[in-house]
Order: C-alpha cells, then sequence, then structure tokens
C-alpha cells in the first residue's frame, strides 16, 4: 500500500484527527505522472559568512547603492561584499527591530522609538534625524519619492518631502475608518496599508498638492495587527499575525484590497497556546521558486514557514545542545550581492542560506515528518513492513548514515522507541529502507527522523499492513 505525504505540518487540536509534523523539511508538488504525488525536501541549512562582536542582529537592508547594511547589537555597519563590516556609528535602543529604507540619496532607518538615523549612501556618513517634524516609527517604508512612517502611540502617518529625508510638520494624516490606533504600516505596489489594532485601510498617491494621499474609496479590512513585527511584503502581497474584535492569532494575507486567511486550524490553535504573540516577527524569501514567509514566536521558540507555491506549513526549527528543538538562528533577512542572507538572534554571525548545507554552521539540523493515520475500519491490523521511499546513497567517506523510525499506537499521545535503518553508503543508490516485523494496532501513526548531514529527499512510504481476524 502507497502511503503519500500530501500536506505539510498540521498537528491538530485533536492528535485523533491530525498528527502529522514537518520540521525542517518543505513540500513539493510533483507532475501527475510522478511516483508519488508531492517530495519532501530539506530546507536549507547556514553557512557563516561574517560575524560581529555585538549580539543579535536586528535588521538587514540591502541599498540602492549596492550595499548591504544592518544593525547588530547597538552598532550599525555597512557590510562590504567581502563580508566585511565596518561600523557607522550605534543606535540608542537595545533589542527592537530596525527597519530601513533609501531614497537613492539617503538611508533612513527607525527601530520603533522616537529616535531616527541616516546614512548618507554616497560616502556611508552616519547621522541622526533632528527635524521637529519626525516623529520615529515602528516601521519605514518608501513609494513614490515619500519616506512614509506611522506615528507610534497615535492614528496618524507622516511623510517626508519629496525625494528627501527632511519633513514637515504638515505633512500628516490619520486613520480614520475606525477608533483604533496605528500600529505600523506596509507598502506594496505603491498602496499604503495601515494596519490598526482592529482593522486596516488602504491609501493611495492621488496626487493632491497638500497632501498627495487619500484613502482608497471601498476598501476598509476588518482585520488589525497582532503583532507589528509579524508584517512582511512578498509577490505583491502583505502577510502579517492578524487580530479583529472576534479574535486574534489568525494569518492572513492580501489578495487584492481584502485579508485572506493563510493559516490553518492545526496553526492558530497551536498559536494560541502560546504564552505571547505580540512578539511575533516575520519576514519573506524566495530559493528555488518557492516564495515563504517565516513567523518567528521568540517567546514559544517556534518558527513557522508558510510556502506561497503549496500554501503548506512546516516547522522550521534549531536543535540546541541538549537535543531540544528550538526557534530557527534566523532573525532577519536581505538579498544581497546575490546571496540570501540572515542575521542571528542570539550572536552576531551573518550566514548565508544554502540549500546545499547540511547542517546549521556545523550545527546538525534534525529533521522529522510523521505520516497520517493508518486505519482499518477498527480492525486490528499487523504491519509486516514499512519501506520509507527516501532518495539515498548520498552519504560522505563511505560510512554508514542512519535514518530512524518510530511509531504510535496510542493515535500519537505516546511514542515507542526507534529503530535504525541507514540511508546506504555513498553511491548505493539502489538502496531500500525497509523496516520490518512492526506489530499490531487499530490506529497506527509512523514517524521518521534524521540528522544526518547528507542530501536526501522524502517521496512517502509502502507498507504492507495485514488484518488480523480478531
Amino acid at each position: 500500500m502507497k502511503v503519500p505525504l500530501i500536506s505539510g505540518a498540521y498537528q491538530a487540536k485533536s492528535i485523533i484527527a491530525n498528527a502529522q509534523r514537518c520540521v525542517n523539511l518543505y513540500v513539493e508538488k510533483n507532475p501527475q505522472d510522478a511516483p508519488f504525488p508531492t517530495t519532501h525536501y530539506q530546507t536549507p541549512g547556514l553557512v557563516k559568512i561574517a560575524e560581529s562582536s555585538d549580539f543579535g542582529w536586528r535588521g538587514l537592508y540591502f541599498a540602492s547603492n549596492g550595499t548591504l547594511y544592518g544593525v547588530c547589537g547597538q552598532t550599525f555597519y555597512a557590510i562590504g561584499s567581502d563580508w566585511s563590516l565596518t561600523q557607522l556609528g550605534s543606535v540608542s535602543s537595545i533589542d527592537s527591530m530596525v527597519y530601513m529604507a533609501d531614497n537613492g540619496t539617503t538611508l533612513l532607518a527607525v527601530d520603533g522609538t522616537e529616535q531616527g538615523y541616516t546614512v548618507t549612501l554616497a560616502d556611508n556618513t552616519f547621522g541622526s534625524v533632528t527635524d521637529l517634524g519626525f516623529y520615529g516609527g515602528t516601521t519605514i517604508q518608501y513609494a513614490d519619492g515619500f519616506f512614509i512612517l506611522n506615528r507610534p502611540g497615535t492614528t496618524q502617518f507622516y511623510i517626508s518631502l519629496a525625494f528627501q529625508a527632511t519633513f514637515d510638520a504638515t505633512d500628516f494624516a490619520g486613520k480614520t475608518g475606525f477608533a483604533d490606533k496605528l500600529l505600523t504600516l506596509a507598502v506594496t505596489r505603491l498602496y499604503i496599508f495601515l494596519l490598526g489594532q482592529w482593522t486596516t485601510e488602504v491609501w493611495v498617491n492621488s496626487g493632491n498638492a497638500t497632501f498627495p494621499y487619500q484613502r482608497m474609496p471601498g476598501t476598509f479590512i476588518q482585520h488589525g495587527c497582532a503583532a507589528v513585527d509579524s508584517v512582511a511584503q512578498m509577490d505583491g502581497a502583505i502577510y502579517w499575525l492578524a487580530q479583529s474584535p472576534q479574535g486574534k492569532c489568525m494569518v492572513v494575507h492580501t489578495e487584492q484590497y481584502e485579508a485572506v486567511r493563510i493559516s490553518t486550524h492545526a496553526i492558530e490553535n497551536e498559536i494560541q497556546s502560546y504564552p505571547r504573540i505580540d512578539d511575533a516577527r516575520g519576514y519573506t524569501f524566495q530559493l528555488e521558486g518557492h516564495f515563504q514567509y517565516v513567523l518567528t514566536f521568540p517567546s514559544a521558540q517556534k518558527t513557522w514557514v508558510y510556502d506561497l507555491s503549496t500554501k503548506e506549513w512546516h516547522e522550521w526549527l534549531w536543535l540546541d545542545e541538549q537535543g531540544v528543538f528550538k526557534r530557527h538562528r534566523s532573525n532577519c533577512f536581505a538579498y544581497a550581492y546575490g546571496t540570501p542572507v540572515v542575521g542571528d538572534w542570539e550572536n552576531g554571525k551573518l550566514y548565508r542560506l544554502d540549500m546545499d548545507a547540511m547542517t546549521d554552521d556545523g550545527a546538525p539540523i534534525s529533521r522529522l515528518r510523521s505520516f497520517p493515520h493508518m486505519v482499518d475500519d477498527g480492525n486490528r491490523v499487523a504491519y509486516r513492513e514499512f519501506i520509507a521511499d527516501f532518495q539515498v546513497g548520498e552519504g560522505a567517506d563511505f560510512e554508514e548514515v542512519p535514518v530512524f523510525l518510530r511509531w504510535s499506537d496510542t493515535r500519537g499521545a505516546s511514542w515507542g522507541n526507534h529503530i535504525r535503518e541507514s540511508f546506504g553508503l555513498e553511491g548505493d543508490y539502489l538502496k531500500s529502507l525497509q523496516f520490518q516485523r512492526l506489530g499490531m494496532a487499530r490506529d497506527r501513526v509512523f514517524e521518521l527522523s534524521w540528522s544526518a548531514p547528507v542530501k536526501t529527499a522524502l517521496n512517502g512510504a509502502y507498507v504492507q499492513p495485514v488484518a488480523v481476524n480478531q
């Protein structure tokens, strides 16, 4: 019997419905004539490319002058194409996220406080914003020649003078559709989305000489923002962790001028269990044609990833020295010098996301995939054989590479011990991963796991169940 894996992570509110985890693996759909409908590939590993003496990267931005900028700890850096770090200045805040934008001449950075920082792109001169019409912001965007920011703690947003990094105190407008405060904003396709606590408005450049932006008629989104740092833009859509007067913990993205739910009931139930969600942080990236929205919950030590190409979720986790899953090490992202770059949340390391890297900077990556419930109308079933359909023969140094199988006969509530097989020796492309004489159950959930630093892929499994007459 062929057992495909047609979805991503889905551990339901009750495990009797579904108990599938998908850790450090992402799904790719196959052509109709493929042996299995989907294949699970390994998430990218981390390769260190630079390291700061400070701790915790808080923002990365690839500017229009072709230079990467970043903030680690309180230090503001220019990062060269050789990954050299040049200190430009410092920010006063300690641990908030830092966002940047530029107008081709000046880079402007904000950190959620009333402060603002500038970098002259021609010579990397660092400075602070002193204009009386500048109020800081939780984020900064650029469109149509204007820097666009929210004024923290109010319903207002404001803009710079056209093609300048200076501000006039009269260049502001207010979110007026509902009484909630404006928490953050995002720009996509030159439209401004003003995300409040409970609702979202869309504004557009109308060309008015007094103030260029106005509310777009007929648009109003009945979802606000539950975590200001969760907002990210990808492929023309905005993604964020939403809330409304009716509830919270739903992940949405925009389609046209509406918010569309992309989280599943399983993801929402998981998020509801976290000690806090307002600290969630999001970014987006694209590798090998997969647009992915990364949503990390620091307090809960969890990272979830939504794959736009398959509309499936997976967990992206780091294995600590005690063998415990923690949130992924990346805290911010930029695509610079032809390289996908992430900054570590805990230390000063910058990494390259690398599909060919099988470790996280030398640390093992534990990968795990559980299977759907296997039932036969409530009958007891004997499992003679489980054959995992893996890509094999990619081991290094002609050593056996282990893979482990365990199962639950309590519908996912408890698990037995792992049994071990091997991916085979290097070049052993005909290796069959067979696990035999696996006992009996009325409801069986299998789970595969491995952390060996080798290239592989998982299609699914072939199982030989035999009904037991009793």
